[in-house]
């Protein structure tokens, strides 16, 4: 007997069709599987035979071949237990409702006993199937993060011989659906704040700039300045995603096995991984490419703490997504993209030792040392941060004093207020903030005066910008304007904005 079940895979974040084709003939017992399979799913044959035999079913001791078709197309994963063993208990008959067996897209992992386990990957999955309005039966784990995907029928199963019976007409199962809006308008408690901090009104001012209009920020200044506690508190700041936004970094966590019981992610990400980790861990890959650091921090934050200190082709592979917004990974046989929109926030010591500049410890650096040391980071690179500012270390006595600072949620409310300015000037631009404009763009929507025009040019020269830095100057004076509520971009604005611009050289 022939038996056909539709299933579904991923190949990055996009979702295509699989048909789990099933014969099962008389001969040797034997169980195949072919249509390009991984060792996961070659691994699917012993799962899938002690599931249907503790589920109370008779597992015919005959040739089984198995097709996962389209054959040229990599098959990953063991979210094919589930469709396999309901295609073989569909061609012994003991599954009868061909029709209704057809009508429903399956995806599940079995264990031996039977149960449906979770699965990476489910809510790309549905979101592939959505524009078809299809009828989609998932582990009941990943019932909360395939709910919120509309024009989807979502129905969850525990069992395997749940979906048998409810295939059979003798279980009831209503699928699942659930809003995220309400979730995602709730106030986050965080547990960090900016009023924590003492003093550096300057870091903070450019954290909020940088938060403001999506910029990417380095701090340089000594141990125990407070580098690593504002980048820390930088999410507390940050906007609420919106629905769109919480999808894709949804999707991003699907894959990688990351989502939390809710089974979606409510607060922007912020990601800080280990200096020793490599180009793959942070840009994404593997045999199979799955996601980095950067695109796990998609509409969030990537924090580098001792920015030297990572490795120089990790640095390097960064430069290209943190312009593009997005990663692809090209293997032999295929190229797989990941979106990386982040805020790239960095913290570094001035030198080898850290106490290069301060006014109490001395530095123990040699000149040569405190080259190579910067030199680790490129000029490109560098480049890229559209906000550089130096962070003092606190002497005791300013840390002594009884000194209130301005908490998180007045800042935040800046930063929504000036994100919606863009929102509103972007419209229909595919533009979401100030850090996204084009040399286009910035002719587009930051004409100058000029008075400003002048400025510049005796700024630009005085400072050796680079066509580059000269457009990041720009932006971050269109995100301080959009903070003070200013149609246009003036002079204070662009005078403000330069400040934060410092030389990485001694």
């Amino acid at each position: 007997m022939l038996a056909k079940i539709k299933s579904v895979a991923l190949k990055g974040l996009e979702a295509f069709d699989v048909l789990v084709e099933v014969d099962v003939s008389n001969g040797l017992p034997t169980f195949n599987i072919v249509g390009l399979p991984d060792e996961a799913v070659q691994e699917s044959k012993e799962r899938v035979r002690s599931a249907i035999k503790n589920s109370g079913y008779e597992y015919p001791m005959k040739r089984i071949t198995v097709n996962l078709a389209p054959a040229e197309l990599r098959k990953e994963g063991s979210t094919f237990d589930l469709p396999i063993a309901l295609g073989i208990l569909l061609a012994i008959e003991v599954i009868k409702d061909k029709e209704k067996a057809d009508s429903f897209y399956f995806a599940g992992e079995l264990s031996l006993d039977g149960a449906i386990r979770r699965i990476s990957g489910a809510l790309p999955m549905a979101i592939g199937l959505a524009h078809q309005r299809n009828n989609f039966i998932v582990p009941y784990e990943n019932i909360f993060e395939v709910a919120i995907v509309k024009n989807i029928e979502p129905y969850p199963v525990k069992h395997l011989k749940e979906a048998v019976e409810f295939l059979n007409g003798d279980r009831t199962i209503e699928p699942v659906h659930k809003s995220i809006e309400d979730d995602l308008l709730e106030d986050i408690a965080f547990e960090e704040d900016f009023s924590d901090i003492k003093g550096q009104f300057q870091a903070k001012r450019a954290l909020e700039i940088g938060s403001a209009g999506g910029h990417n920020v380095v701090m340089v200044g000594s141990p125990g300045s407070g580098k690593t506690l504002l980048a820390r508190r930088v999410p507390t700041i940050l906007p609420p995603l919106v629905e769109k936004e919480a999808l894709e970094v949804t999707q991003i966590y699907s894959i990688s096995g990351l989502l939390m019981e809710e089974g979606f992610v409510k607060r922007r990400p912020f990601r800080s991984p280990h200096h020793t980790a490599s180009e793959a861990a942070i840009i994404g890959g593997g045999s199979s490419p799955k996601p980095g650091e950067i695109s796990l921090a998609h509409n969030g934050v990537l924090f580098f703490d001792e920015l030297p200190e990572f490795r120089r082709d990790v640095l390097g592979a960064l430069r290209q997504p943190m312009e593009d917004g997005f990663v692809s990974i090209a293997r032999v046989k295929e190229r797989t993209t990941y979106p990386s929109r982040f805020m790239f926030i960095a913290a570094m010591n001035p030198c080898p030792c850290g106490w290069y500049g301060d006014p109490v410890h001395p530095c123990r650096c040699s000149v040569s040392e405190i080259k190579r040391y910067r030199a680790r980071i490129s000029g490109p690179l560098w480049d890229r941060f559209d906000i550089q500012v130096e962070v003092p270390r606190l002497l005791a006595d300013e840390l002594i004093q009884k000194t209130s600072s301005e908490p998180s949620k007045n800042i935040r409310e800046r930063v929504i207020n000036a994100r919606k300015i863009q929102a509103e000037r972007y419209k229909n631009k595919n533009i979401f903030s100030n850090s996204q404009l084009s040399p286009r763009a910035i002719k587009e929507f930051i004409p100058l005066r000029e008075e400003e025009r002048s400025f510049l040019s005796n700024v630009s020269e005085k400072l050796s910008l680079t066509g580059r830095g000269y457009d990041r100057v720009l932006k971050v004076a269109r995100t301080i304007a959009d903070l003070d509520e200013s149609e246009n971009v003036r002079l204070p604005h662009i005078a403000e904005a330069v400040q934060y611009r410092i030389d990485n050289t001694i």
